[in-house]
């Protein structure tokens, strides 16, 4: 039985004759990662005992073992971190497996045009992420004091008879509660915005729960972007300058980043 190869990336051929792969242990903690060449994509792989490690035996630990499970997608994470600050990579999803050098050969030669293209928009260019959260317990004080939608009920209610006002201020804090998802959504959307003049490309991604981030306050945005090697300083003064100016309303930001351009390469 023949052994199973772990794709964890294809770059452009050129790179990866100008600076060969260094050593990296692989997939198992033994064997070390190698290169197949495919033309102008070279791939980036490692072996797999197909006896020791098989293909369903793979799937029940990814399913059943989260010890294992966090190991590997921690070793297939910093492994494609690290070769992704040396080439222009087009990173695999955790667990990418082939058959055979043949099968991998024919995916690769099928996606060609594809993947070149992709190299010639990722070279130079690096992926960050921006998480924006909110404190809407500060955020709500400040939408209450001085929305003009709140203010105006406020004065509409104070003009009624005493037994309708009694009533009538229960829907206050919704109408508040409304208008400080409007004001977060706002905010997120400029920020967002503007920083995406700074970027190639920019995308939206799903908020992440209190259970994944760890932190009191809700994430209110979660996004990525593509960024020109020579605009991520600008980037990052611009993301600063919104902390310094947000902050005391319950903002905070987190820039991070360079990471592989998941977001911004597919390869399947």
């Amino acid at each position: 039985m023949s052994d199973l190869l772990y794709l964890y990336g294809l770059i452009p051929a050129n790179e990866a004759k100008e600076e060969p792969l260094p050593s990296i242990k692989g997939f198992d903690g033994e064997g070390e990662l190698y290169t197949i060449d495919v033309g102008d994509v070279t791939a980036i792989v490692c072996s797999i005992d197909s006896e020791t490690h098989s293909e369903e035996d793979l799937k029940d630990k990814i399913e059943n073992d989260m010890e294992w499970l966090q190991e590997k997608a921690f070793h297939h994470h910093e492994t494609v971190l690290m070769v992704s600050k040396m080439y222009t990579i087009v990173p695999l999803k955790f667990c990418t497996l082939y058959k055979s050098e043949d099968s991998l050969r024919d995916t690769v030669e099928g996606n060609r045009n594809k993947l070149l293209s992709t190299f010639s928009k990722l070279k130079g260019n690096e992926e960050w992420n921006l998480k924006i959260f909110c404190n809407d317990k500060e955020l709500r004080e400040e939408v209450s004091s001085s929305n003009p939608a709140i203010e105006e009920k406020r004065k509409e209610i104070s003009e009624l008879p005493k037994g309708r006002q009694f009533f009538e201020k229960k829907k206050i804090d919704q109408l508040i509660d409304q208008e400080l998802e409007n004001e977060k959504n706002r905010i997120c959307e400029e920020v967002h915005e503007k920083l995406k003049e700074k970027a190639i490309e920019g995308s939206v991604k799903k908020n992440w729960g209190k259970d994944v981030t760890g932190r009191k306050e809700n994430m209110a945005w979660n996004s990525v972007f593509l960024i020109a090697e020579d605009k991520v300083d600008q980037f990052i003064d611009e993301v600063n300058r919104y902390k310094e100016e947000l902050g005391k309303s319950g903002w905070s930001f987190e820039a991070s980043g360079p990471w592989p351009p998941y977001h911004f390469s597919s390869f399947s």
